[in-house]
């Protein structure tokens, strides 16, 4: 890491935050494109969260990463929001304006997209995509499919008004589906957005002999970074894409807003985050 007086610092809001693996990553790209800046971990309560986004300009931060439990709250703050934001109701990014207002973006849409094009270039739209749960992350995965050209998004959850919800919310192409067995029927993505599967959590216990055998099987879990249902799903030999490319890929806007540089998800870069601690 270089950093001068003239560096811009960024950094990843969270509580708590130490599990972050947002500055290994970040801190990365900055030695690999040589940038005079850095990013860093900033523990901050709920309670402290509006106070904090405000202070941010006064204490020259170029911006911040939003993680648990603060993007939800984040979005009622910045003072703007990109379409996309607005419509997953949440913000993981803020860029500090030259004004000094907030510009607040969800950039999960993008980084689970990118992630299934890049680790299943064989993944075609039209087939139907199987969302399982309806909460936060559910919503991004959804709005990325419905913009990548998905015609049809199935959603299952074990809360059915949710899942109703969330599918009213989001478009006509999106519906609940409470028989997850028929729901696999002739899918071509099934994608997990619970923490089911996630390390010290239950498995998601689901039986995939319905899902075409083509298909394209996600978790957006990445610790550990196989989880029961991907290993599931490569048994039997379906494509597989774990999740930790999703966190490497929703962090290159932000990256490129502060620094101005577009970084690139590369085997070195996602060797160098699997090698380190926490989530």
């Amino acid at each position: 890491m270089r950093l001068t007086g003239a560096g811009r610092v960024a950094g990843v809001m969270g509580w708590p935050v130490k599990h972050s693996r947002s500055p290994q990553l970040h801190g990365f790209w900055l030695e690999k494109y040589r940038i005079d800046g850095a990013y860093v971990p900033l523990a901050v309560t709920p309670n402290d969260l509006p106070a904090a986004l405000r202070g941010l300009r006064r204490i020259g931060l170029a911006g911040v990463n939003l993680t648990v439990p603060h993007k939800e709250q984040a979005f009622t703050i910045a003072d703007h929001l990109d379409p996309l934001a607005r419509r997953i109701g949440a913000i993981n990014t803020i860029v500090v304006r030259g004004d000094g207002s907030l510009e607040g973006s969800n950039t999960d849409a993008f980084g689970f997209i990118e992630n299934v094009r890049q680790n299943a270039p064989g993944w075609s739209p039209t087939a139907p995509a199987v969302v399982i749960g309806a909460g936060g992350a559910a919503r991004a995965v959804v709005v990325a499919l419905l913009d990548a050209g998905v015609r049809e998004v199935r959603i299952v959850n074990r809360t059915e008004a949710r899942a109703e919800r969330l599918a009213e919310e989001l478009g006509a192409t999106a519906r609940f589906w409470g028989d997850w067995k028929r729901a696999l029927d002739g899918a071509g993505l099934l994608v997990n957005t619970t923490t089911q599967g996630m390390a010290g959590e239950p498995a998601l216990e689901i039986d995939l002999a319905v899902l075409p055998k083509d298909a394209v099987v996600s978790d957006i879990v990445y610790v550990p970074l196989e989880t029961p249902l991907l290993a599931m799903a490569r048994r039997r030999g379906n494509a597989v894409v774990d999740g930790l490319g999703m966190l490497l890929h929703q962090a290159r806007p932000g990256f490129r807003a502060w620094f101005g540089v577009d970084p690139q998800v590369t085997p070195e870069l996602r060797a160098h985050v699997v090698g380190g601690r926490g989530r």
